[in-house]
């Protein structure tokens, strides 16, 4: 069970990750148009890469857990992302988190911590 919590955690972290660097390359792109420039400037953004690379080794991640556990316990767990990707919003965003999405992060959490003792 500590190895499948390791890979979710992992896994999760990628994920976040790969959002992360998403919307910071979204915020490069400027105002779309249907121009080779525009097209140019996604695709050349290093963080839109990354974010690809992110995504893919979490599927990796996600394909190894999917074989290996039962999915009922598996699944859930992924809701650990959630928490990473509030406090990601706070910290790297500068986001101000309301105090009912904390005591939310707190139910998911007590949700994680039962489905893995069970």
């Amino acid at each position: 069970m500590f190895l499948l919590i390791i890979l979710i955690i992992v896994q999760s972290i990628l994920l976040v990750a790969a959002q992360i660097l998403l919307k910071i390359s979204v915020q490069h792109f400027g105002t779309f148009s249907w121009t080779w420039q525009y097209f140019k400037n996604v695709f050349s953004t290093w963080q839109l890469a990354v974010s690809g690379v992110c995504v893919l080794s979490a599927m990796l991640i996600w394909m190894y857990v999917l074989k290996h556990y039962e999915f009922s316990v598996s699944y859930p767990m992924l809701s650990i992302s959630y928490i990473i990707g509030l406090i990601a919003a706070q910290f790297v965003f500068h986001e101000v988190i309301p105090l009912t999405r904390w005591i939310g992060v707190v139910i998911v959490m007590i949700g994680v911590f039962l489905i893995a003792k069970s």
